[in-house]
């Protein structure tokens, strides 16, 4: 099928979208798209593993102040302003080299919805977790990553019925507010995050209204409003209201399942592992939605319940039922590590899957030889 986008945000027609025309032409012809879609995703990656290095816990920020070294937030900002480029300019690159793929759309979008989380898990190191003066509790963080997700979802779930994806206005804003977010606590330091800013409300009880009311008063009635004019015009994907809802129920059930292991954890896991669980929350949530972009870009079916609703599912029984005991932390590790290492042996075999089908190269725009 035809990828079609839409970009209606002032932010970025105005002061970004010509910021990244210009950084284009630097790009050498002979670089493949994907490539840059990978280099900005592995930049992510890599400064999310260094600042869990400095802040396992999420209390750095909080109770020793100077703890994350200066560098890594100028590092942070820079790393993500590299990414959301590089994110902004592959589909162009694309475009010029020729080389537009339903694996290159496939690719971008997979790995932004990995992304999505990790740009928020690394953010919460800069607010720190609640120690009774400062902070947010893990579970504002838990349903701020929830939130944020959602909205991805609803961006997808959207194309999977209208065929078309309408960029949601929050991706350019959050992009920006994040690196302003990491330059400001690298100039100024954690301190800034401790301070009420306006009336008694911290900087992050602003961003956590911002992101809410962004999310159900702009985001999600739009999703609403896209899909309803596609009705009205007769150009949905799908006829039945079941197809059309289908691609909803795995990440909902997701979402329950994840929310009841939180509240009912015997040993209070969301609080005891809070850098893990949602870590765990991001990659299943991932692999979700990319099964939903590949049935949305193939015009398939999506299953009903995605495999690993049963698996966590009886770890969630268990865990909460008290089965589990002390190992609840052990067995939230060893189930993290399965659903990352599915979720990348995924990739690689849909990836692998799509170069040799297009007869194409991931990262090289040479063509392969037919056998």
């Amino acid at each position: 099928s035809q990828y079609s986008a839409v970009d209606t945000n002032p932010l970025s027609v105005y002061i970004m979208q010509p910021i990244w025309n210009k950084i284009i032409k630097i790009v050498p012809l002979w670089i493949a798209p994907n490539l840059l879609t990978f280099s900005g995703f592995v930049m992510i990656l890599f400064n999310y593993f260094l600042i869990s290095f400095y802040d396992w816990d999420y209390t750095a920020s909080g109770t020793s102040p100077g703890l994350v070294p200066t560098w890594v937030w100028l590092f942070s900002a820079f790393t993500t302003f590299c990414a959301y480029a590089l994110d902004s300019i592959d589909g162009k690159h694309a475009r010029r080299t020729q080389s537009s793929t339903p694996l290159g759309e496939l690719f971008d979008h997979g790995l932004d919805s990995w992304a999505t989380s990790i740009f928020v898990l690394s953010f919460f190191s800069v607010c720190s977790r609640d120690n009774g003066k400062t902070g947010v509790s893990v579970y504002t963080m838990y349903i701020y990553l929830s939130i944020v997700l959602f909205n991805f979802m609803c961006s997808h779930w959207e194309k999977y019925n209208t065929g078309v994806l309408f960029l949601p206005w929050g991706y350019d804003i959050s992009q920006v507010v994040l690196i302003a977010a990491y330059l400001l606590t690298g100039t100024v330091g954690v301190e800034v995050w401790q301070k009420p800013l306006l009336f008694g409300y911290y900087i992050t009880d602003v961003l956590v209204i911002l992101l809410i009311g962004f999310s159900l008063f702009l985001s999600f009635p739009q999703t609403l409003y896209n899909i309803h004019r596609a009705h009205l015009k007769k150009t949905l994907k799908n006829d039945s209201l079941y197809e059309g809802l289908l691609p909803l129920v795995s990440p909902l059930l997701l979402f329950v399942l994840l929310t009841v292991w939180v509240v009912l954890s015997p040993s209070n896991i969301l609080a005891k592992q809070p850098r893990l669980f949602l870590w765990m929350v991001g990659v299943a949530f991932s692999n979700v939605i990319c099964k939903v972009i590949i049935c949305q870009m193939s015009s398939t079916r999506p299953e009903l319940f995605h495999w690993f609703l049963f698996p966590l599912a009886l770890v969630v029984y268990a865990a909460i039922s008290g089965l589990l005991g002390w190992m609840e932390e052990a067995v939230l590790g060893a189930f993290t590590t399965l659903v990352t290492v599915a979720h990348v042996h995924y990739g690689v075999c849909v990836g692998r899957q799509l170069s040799e089908h297009l007869n194409i190269y991931i990262f090289s725009l040479k063509k392969r030889i037919q056998e």
